[in-house]
Order: C-alpha cells, then structure tokens, then sequence
C-alpha cells in the first residue's frame, strides 16, 4: 500500500480526502483498514445489538421502498418532542446547506474560517459572495461573537452562518451570547447556527438554540445524525426553523430522499435511548483522555474542543502531509491534515475522538514519526536563531510584531527586553511551537501557581 499513499489523497474529491474503504482496498492480503481519525463519529452507538437488528433485516432494507419523508419526520419528531411542520430532513445536512443557498441566501454570506466544506464551497459554486471572518490562532480559534456581528454588518452581509461547536476547531459559544447574537442580526435575511456536534458538549446542560429557531423568523438550526449516532453512510441531516422557513425548504427536497437505512435507524432510536446517553457520556470522557495524551507530546498544540474532535498543531518544522502519509504506511492511522481548508494551514490536523486504545496508537505514531532519529524524524532540530512560523503569513506577523504575545504592543508595554518571550495563556503557541504550559514546564494538567510559573510561590521571600 505504500505506493498508493499519495495518489488516494491527491484523488479524493471529499473534503476528508479518501473514504475508509479506499485504503482497505489497496491492503495487501485482505489486512484490516487503518484506524481512522478523520472522520469524527460515535465509536460506541450504534450499539453491537442495534448492527446485529440491522444486519438481521438487511435483506428487506435493500429489497423494499422506504416509507414517505412524513413518515421518518414524523417519528423522529415525536422523539425529539419538536413540531412536524417545523422540520425537514434531508440526505444529509449537505442537501439542507444546498437548499438554503438556492432558496434563502440571496447575493452574500457570512462565515467564520477554518471551516470545512460546504459552508464555503456551496454559495462560491452559486456565484455568491462569500464573507470569511477569519479565527486567530492566538485566541484559540474561538469565535468572538461581536467582532462577528460587526463583521457582518460592516460587510452588509445578508445571511449569516455559524458552527457550534465550530469545526474544525472545537470552540463553542455559550447558549445565551448566542441568544443576545440572533437578536442582533434580527435584521438579516437568515442566520443557520449549524449544530452538527451539539451533542458531544458539557459546557451546560441545554446548549441547542432550537426553540429559539422555531420562533423566529429568520434563524435555522442544522442537524447531522451522521455525526452523532455514528452513522455517516445513513445520511440525514435534520432542519429546524419556523414552519414558513421549514415548509419552504421541504417543499423542494426531492420525494424518497431518504432511504431505507435512515427510516430504520430512525426507527430503532426510541428503543435505544439509553444506550446513546451513555455513548455520548463515554466520548467525553474519551476527549479529555485523548487531549491529555495529545498535550503530553513536544511541540504539539492542542486547542480545547467541545466537540468529538480535536484540532491540533504540528510541532515547528513538521509538514502535515509528510505526517499524514507516514502514519498511514508505516502505521496504518488515517489522520486528516487541514491544509486544504481556508483558514489553516498544513500544519493542522483535525483528528477525530476514538477510544484509548486507538489513541495510545495514534500517539505511539506520532512520536516516531514526530521526533525519530535522524532523517526519519518529521520535526528537524533547531538550529540557533531560528525564527517562529504557524504556516499562515499573517499569523507569523502578529507573532514576530508582538513577542508571541498576539496582541499589539504588548511587548514594549510591557517594558520587558524584547528578546524574553512573554508568558501565553493556555492552549496558545508559544515562541517555537510550544504551548504555554509546555513552556512553563508543565504538562497542561496538573494546576500551576498563580503566577502560571511552577515554583514561584518558593521563590518569594516571606518576613
């Protein structure tokens, strides 16, 4: 398979690059597929019961006519307690995010960067203009809700998108400053808050905006079931907004959209209602685990997530593709580098939450490809002088003109030699590619002193 590597990336069309099953064709003798962190999923629903039911009624799913759209809203609807004629499902959230391009976003849109896909291929494909608000690096790729708000404004953009939690960086905006944001583009012709991964979060207890979308007349919110029943190959995505808005778009969505499988799956939900809290309880836990093994790692930055992903900077002198290449051949773990996605750089990679096990391999791949001797190792030794470099041009001047503060000024305010770099709050790259508690000696997880420096409180002199 080796030989394969860079031709299946190079001729994926999908944003992730190649599907699971692309790779596990070109294993020698019938081997298992890689391990896969590209795609974010459910590792833990469905559950083995719930695939064995599936594959015990495989052959009536494939021989036989799905019921009517209104027969899955339906069922769905009464689960999840919403009203039918405020919903609309489609093929996926990609024939929802399609349909209101077409349909509600007239000549502009707004949307924060990096984000991946069809939130910026879709109304550029339509000839729209296409507003990109871009995430800085140095506050984590966190989307500020009022410089967004005046963005669009500024801009007189007239439809406006946001992911919470976003994707790929995982940041995640609290129910009510989302609340007070759709008050302010009240005026806007629509406003989709695109919650895809709502479901992995624990920020708060109720994070949807749904009821907020029911009632207003200009605001939808997008669903993927994919994303979080583990299911990407059932596609059904799941729109929610005001009956005019919902009626409007299921009035245009092709008859037999969804197919067998989906009615199935959606079906089969009410009896497993328990078994997918549980699943959602064990994929946080998962992503605390899997940050902590992350962090440990020199060089890498790991950015707080919120959702079953986790966005992640490769060390200084380490080349996205480079790693993504060799952890598959000589590892056999998919990862997916970000390179291609506006708003990053080949030095991201977005990596999906998967169970411990999984993680110890990915990390025991990366420190070999990572940090291996000699001209094996994907990160060179530094050289003396060597300067800073996130991969994106604008992020390095803010860097150089700033000490790696990220903010103008603060160096000669701080009146501090320009040539001691500055303390950086956590999660943020520091001088070099470190984070700033790798920099203070930490591993990001056991509690520091006030000060953020370990050690300091010895060091102040008492009586």
């Amino acid at each position: 398979m080796a030989g394969n590597v860079t031709s299946l990336f190079r001729g994926a069309t999908a944003a992730q690059g190649p599907s699971t099953a692309a790779p596990a064709r070109e294993a020698d003798g019938g081997a298992a597929g890689p391990v896969d962190f590209r795609i974010p999923r459910n590792p833990y629903f469905p559950t083995p019961r719930m695939f064995d039911a599936l594959a015990s009624r495989l052959r009536d799913i494939l021989t036989y006519h799905p019921s009517g759209a209104g027969t899955v809203t339906a069922e769905l609807c009464a689960l999840l307690g919403l009203p039918p004629q405020c919903v609309a499902l489609g093929n996926g959230s990609s024939e929802l995010i399609t349909w209101l391009d077409h349909l509600l976003v007239r000549d502009s849109l707004a949307v924060p960067v990096p984000a991946f896909g069809r939130w910026t291929d879709q109304p550029m494909e339509t000839g729209k203009r296409v507003d990109m608000f871009p995430l800085p690096e140095a506050g984590g790729f966190a989307l500020d809700l009022d410089r967004y708000a005046e963005f669009v404004r500024t801009r007189g953009t007239r439809a406006v998108v946001l992911r919470n939690p976003g994707d790929p960086g995982g940041d995640y905006v609290r129910k009510q400053a989302l609340t007070r944001f759709l008050d302010a583009m009240a005026d806007r012709d629509l406003v989709v808050v695109d919650e895809s991964f709502l479901e992995f979060t624990d920020a708060e207890a109720e994070p949807s905006v749904v009821q907020e979308a029911i009632l207003r007349p200009n605001v939808v919110v997008l669903r993927g079931l994919g994303e979080n029943l583990g299911l990407h190959g059932v596609r059904v995505g799941c729109l929610v907004a005001n009956p005019a808005l919902a009626g409007r778009v299921r009035s245009m969505l092709p008859k037999g959209n969804l197919d067998s499988f989906a009615e199935h799956v959606v079906f089969m939900l009410r009896e497993h209602g328990a078994e997918y809290a549980r699943s959602l309880t064990q994929v946080r836990r998962d992503r605390l685990e899997m940050t902590g093994r992350l962090s440990a790692l020199p060089g890498l930055t790991v950015y707080p997530s919120q959702g079953n992903f986790l966005f992640v900077r490769l060390p200084l002198g380490a080349e996205g593709t480079v790693v993504r290449d060799r952890l598959l051949t000589e590892h056999r773990v998919l990862v997916r580098e970000c390179g291609d996605t506006i708003g990053s750089s080949s030095r991201f990679l977005r990596l999906a939450v998967r169970p411990p096990a999984d993680v110890h391999r990915l990390v025991s791949g990366l420190e070999q490809v990572l940090y291996g001797t000699g001209r094996e190792a994907a990160v060179p030794e530094r050289a003396a002088g060597t300067g800073y470099s996130s991969g994106t041009a604008a992020v390095d001047r803010l860097v150089s003109e700033t000490n790696g503060g990220g903010v103008a000024g603060l160096a000669a305010a701080s009146g501090v030699d320009a040539g001691m770099p500055l303390p950086t709050p956590p999660g943020v790259p520091a001088r070099g590619g470190l984070t700033a508690a790798q920099v203070r000696g930490t591993d990001g997880l056991t509690a520091a002193p006030a000060t953020g420096w370990p050690g300091a409180a010895g060091a102040v002199r008492t009586g």
